[in-house]
């Protein structure tokens, strides 16, 4: 299946239509390889020393997957959109430079060198378009390429990695503030976008687990392990997809459902999120709203979730605590789902579009009939 049947273009003019059309581009960069991401959380979720067969061996898969492999598919990929094949290769070789250059998984910088690299090759092959001479084509194409490749992934390295690299070191000084003032349930303004843009490890791993484990062992349990792992915002967000999305998507989100809030892979979410950047809305509320849950019921857990599934949350909840613990995610799932049902139209838009092509379709059955008769 193509990128065009995953991610059904966006029509339209004006500052709405650009940020879909943005959106939609960006997931389909991602879509192609969701085959890729679910083979890395099932690996993840079962091997990993807190999976539920730990295997050291197949637990050494895990890690360059997420930091070489699935950048690479998804710089490869955003090349392709742009300028084929070559520009699928250069998109490769462009993100290998920000995956060097980077501590964290870099999708938010291969969605940025892969198009961007495959469009500077596009433009110099539109320069020599019509200027070589006969058997230098293969020659030039493939120098070309390499020079403009190799250029594009140190400035990958010793660019765009570092300033991936900061936006994820401020959303996690933001967290940092909001903990400090009191107003945690306002840190999902931060984290969801975050998450969405694939900084979800960045910000969990790099900057709330600490904190969590400082926390843990003072009180026996932290709230901070579930502001970014909370599996109820996305799970509200694919059922209302389920029920009122894109026809065409709709066959894809079932698996994706318990790849996400059983396997605890959220990272499959967030294209569906890409596509229609306006449910942002709805996961921000959700997650705000299974926080409050937590604060006020003083959920937390034992330890970090890894991965963020609901399973693992029952593993790392205090006996005492599975009340709260439970509740806020079912909260923030029905708060996301209410509130994506709502950006969604409930639907309405796809049976717009349906009741138009009937209509187009017999419009057409007169004319059809005219002709043939004539």
């Amino acid at each position: 299946m193509s990128a065009v049947s995953y991610t059904p273009a966006p029509t339209g003019t004006g500052l709405k239509a650009t940020v879909q059309k943005f959106g939609s581009f960006l997931a389909s960069m991602v879509m192609p390889n969701i085959g890729a991401f679910i083979a890395w959380g099932l690996i993840t979720a079962l091997f990993i020393p807190t999976g539920w067969i730990p295997n050291a061996r197949f637990g050494e898969l895990v890690s360059p997957m997420i930091t070489y492999l699935l950048p690479v598919l998804i710089g490869y990929t955003g090349g392709r959109l742009v300028h084929g094949q070559r520009g699928a290769v250069i998109g490769a070789i462009a993100t290998m430079g920000v995956v060097v250059g980077a501590s964290v998984p870099m999708f938010l910088g291969a969605m940025i060198m892969g198009p961007s690299a495959a469009w500077v090759l596009k433009q110099f092959d539109k320069l020599t378009a019509d200027r070589l001479k006969t058997g230098f084509e293969m020659l030039v194409d493939n120098f070309s390429l390499g020079i403009i490749g190799g250029a594009m992934a140190l400035l990958g390295d010793r660019a765009v990695g570092p300033i991936v690299n900061n936006v994820t070191k401020g959303a996690g000084n933001g967290v940092n503030w909001l903990l400090a003032h009191h107003l945690l349930p306002f840190a999902s303004f931060l984290i969801e976008p975050a998450k969405v843009l694939f900084l979800n490890n960045a910000i969990n791993h790099g900057v709330l687990d600490p904190l969590g484990v400082a926390q843990s062992a003072a009180h026996g349990k932290s709230i901070l392990f579930m502001l970014e792992s909370n599996p109820g915002p996305g799970l509200g967000i694919l059922v209302a997809y389920f029920l009122f999305g894109p026809r065409k998507l709709r066959p894809t989100v079932p698996g994706a459902m318990v790849i996400h809030f059983l396997g605890g892979i959220h990272e499959i979410y967030f294209p569906y999120i890409l596509m229609k950047p306006r449910l942002i809305l709805a996961a921000i509320a959700g997650g705000f709203a299974g926080i409050s849950v937590f604060s006020i019921t003083g959920a937390g857990l034992v330890a970090s979730p890894s991965p963020g599934s609901i399973f693992a949350y029952a593993a790392e909840a205090p006996k005492s605590g599975y009340v709260g613990v439970f509740l806020g995610v079912l909260v923030a799932a029905a708060v996301s789902f209410a509130v994506a049902s709502v950006l969604l139209g409930f639907g309405r838009g796809e049976k717009k579009e349906t009741e138009d092509a009937v209509a187009e379709g017999s419009a057409a059955v007169p004319s059809q009939t005219e002709a043939a008769v004539a």
